[in-house]
């Protein structure tokens, strides 16, 4: 091989004999290394109690199995990073596996955050309310919860329970009369004074012995309460108390599992088969079930559960504070190594166990079947999807496997609140973490002009990739773009992606066809004559499918848009008006609208508007007619 300057130099080996040139520079200290290939990819993290000992393994020509084979094959280069212990190394490993997404580690996808309820503290009436993300307000947190869904319903009852208030601090200080939730009985009207700081700090407390799990007492209390309100006939609030009981219990019956002795735990279950794995997470918190999530991370068909499950855990809990327990449906690779990793984390003892007997391996069976039921269903859907993918490419005309297909729509009124939308498709289905909305920008375009909405989308899809991966590696390259409209729609398209230098990707416009009837759609593809499937054919309605789904994303991106916009108050864009202003303002005339049509005289009568401004405001409305 050649250097720039014209010198020779010897070729760096490659597979088992590349593993080897590290062996004589490598101690037995803890640490990570990255295996990369020849053009220093990524393709294996992994952590070792002793790197040498674990690289030398690596450096056997046999003995390996088929897809560490393979890696070992293309391996080209190592990295590695000492630490001072192997828990610092199992973390270190967790965060670059993360960042860097070898190919052949197991890979968690769709990894998001889940809500928790907040009772926020910097209120003298705090409010309840559903929070996600970074814990940075001030109060207590309980969760997770698997889902919105989850979160919605627990505060829906808890709102029907302890009567706290879910509006904002601006909304709470401006009350001054009850709002609507107060006359459904699902607050106690604390912005109007209708209840004391302790007897709503009373209620406060009340919930979050619910949350965490005391519950009975609150009932007993209320009970207690009850009779005493009747004993004094006081039968309105005797009343309020027992439909409080009521919604209580609901909430203790709606709670579906409840485990007695398990107060706090996650339940995680594996199940692999065909070379794929669906892992199924249950929440316990406070005796209750807070729902559950399924996972489908990236597997090797020669993975076995040890370390897919390890690798799971890990990776989980990155973002992730862990219960005090975790119950586990297959032991782990260097279980004690993880836990005393997640406690470190956490800053508090972290136990993992793989029950045998009792409550706690009823929970492991049931999220176990869970996650078998999960799996044959996510291989029964990517079964048809690849048959649908087959069928697509085929009437087409389009050789080689469709992984990723783009389907493009435009949506406005009159070309105001603009937006373009793409979604994705693939083997897997709705890719919708894939899913992008474009605000478009270009104010020169003519209202309506589909065609030059369609050009800004294009090129700003096409000149971030091109500038983000360039090579093509990152799988983020569409096999086939999908455009709503004929043949007009498709050449336009063509010639923006020929100005971007970008010519040899497959498109199709797909246009409504005779009397724009669905399933009488044509096919235009450029050069070619447009042409139809039959009637009941499934790759029809696939593509029907793609382009509801787009356009269902662009009409729902463009109606957030408008309602945002809606929302836009006039004086906020007047100089000089700021927030005590505004309020004077909208004290004094009702609204903004009333604000432009008020006479000078009128806007100089009003408390803290000088003559000068009342001159701006007036002019800010009239200038415009």
């Amino acid at each position: 091989m050649i250097d720039d300057d014209g010198q020779e130099r010897e070729q760096r080996p490659r597979g088992h004999r590349c593993v080897q040139s590290y062996l004589r520079s490598l101690d037995s200290s803890p640490g990570v290394y990255r295996m990369l290939d020849s053009e220093s990819r990524v393709l294996y993290v992994g952590k070792a109690r002793n790197l040498k000992a674990r690289v030398s393994n690596y450096a056997r020509p046999s003995g390996h199995s088929a897809r560490i084979s393979r890696m070992i094959r293309e391996t080209a280069s190592m990295m590695f990073l000492t630490t001072r212990t192997e828990t610092e190394a199992l973390l270190l490993e967790q965060n670059l596996i993360k960042q860097l997404k070898p190919r052949y580690n197991v890979l968690l996808r769709d990894d998001k955050s889940f809500p928790n309820i907040l009772v926020a503290k910097d209120h003298p009436y705090p409010q309840i309310r559903k929070h996600r993300g970074a814990r940075k307000d001030k109060g207590a947190y309980y969760g997770p919860f698997a889902s919105a869904g989850a979160v919605n319903r627990t505060l829906n009852q808890l709102q029907r329970v302890f009567l706290l208030r879910n509006c904002t601090d601006s909304v709470f200080n401006s009350r001054t009369r009850p709002c609507l939730l107060y006359q459904i009985k699902r607050c106690c009207a604390p912005c109007v004074d209708y209840v004391t700081e302790d007897e709503y700090s009373a209620l406060v407390q009340d919930a979050e012995n619910f949350l965490s799990g005391r519950s009975t007492t609150i009932q007993t209390t209320l009970a207690r309460e009850m009779e005493e309100a009747s004993a004094a006939m006081e039968f309105e609030r005797a009343a309020a108390l027992r439909d409080r009981i009521r919604a209580l219990t609901q909430v203790q019956q709606a709670q579906g599992i409840n485990p007695r002795g398990v107060a706090e735990a996650d339940v995680i279950a594996l199940h692999m088969e065909g070379g794929q794995a669906c892992v199924q997470v249950f929440f316990i918190r406070a005796n209750q079930n807070w729902g559950n999530h399924d996972y489908f991370p990236k597997v090797g068909a020669d993975m076995d559960s040890a370390e897919v499950l390890q690798a799971f855990v890990g990776q989980f809990y990155d973002t992730k504070t862990p219960p005090r327990l975790i119950l586990l449906s297959h032991p782990i690779e260097d279980g004690d190594l993880m836990a005393d990793a997640l406690s470190q984390k956490a800053e508090r003892k972290v136990e993992l166990a793989v029950p045998q007997r009792g409550e706690k391996a009823e929970l492991i069976e049931n999220a176990a079947r869970n996650a078998r039921e999960s799996l044959a269903r996510r291989m029964a859907e990517t079964a048809t999807q690849g048959r649908l993918l087959t069928g697509l490419s085929e009437a087409l005309g389009i050789e080689g496997k469709l992984e990723r297909i783009e389907v493009y729509d435009n949506s406005h009124i009159q070309g105001t609140d603009a937006v373009g939308a793409m979604i994705v498709a693939g083997p897997e289905g709705f890719m919708k973490n894939q899913y992008r909305k474009f605000n478009i920008r270009d104010e020169s375009l003519t209202p309506g002009d589909d065609f030059g909405m369609m050009k800004e989308v294009l090129t700003r899809r096409f000149k971030r990739l091109l500038k983000e991966d360039p090579d093509r590696r990152g799988g983020n390259w569409p096999d086939l773009l999908i455009i709503d409209g004929g043949a007009g729609q498709v050449s336009a398209v063509a010639g923006i992606m020929a100005d971007l230098g970008v010519s040899d990707i497959p498109m199709v416009g797909v246009a409504k066809g005779v009397d724009r009837d669905a399933g009488k759609e044509e096919f235009h593809r450029l050069g070619q004559r447009p042409f139809a499937l039959r009637h009941n054919d499934p790759v029809l309605y696939f593509v029907q499918r793609m382009r509801d789904e787009a356009h269902r994303f662009a009409i729902g991106t463009h109606r957030a848009k408008r309602a945002k916009s809606s929302m836009k108050n006039p004086l906020d864009e007047i100089p000089g008006v700021g927030a005590t202003r505004k309020r004077a303002l909208l004290a004094h005339f009702g609204s903004a609208k009333a604000v432009s049509r008020a006479g000078l005289a009128d806007l100089k009568a009003v408390d803290g508007i000088s003559g000068a401004l009342a001159e701006t405001v007036y002019d800010f409305f009239h200038e415009r007619g």
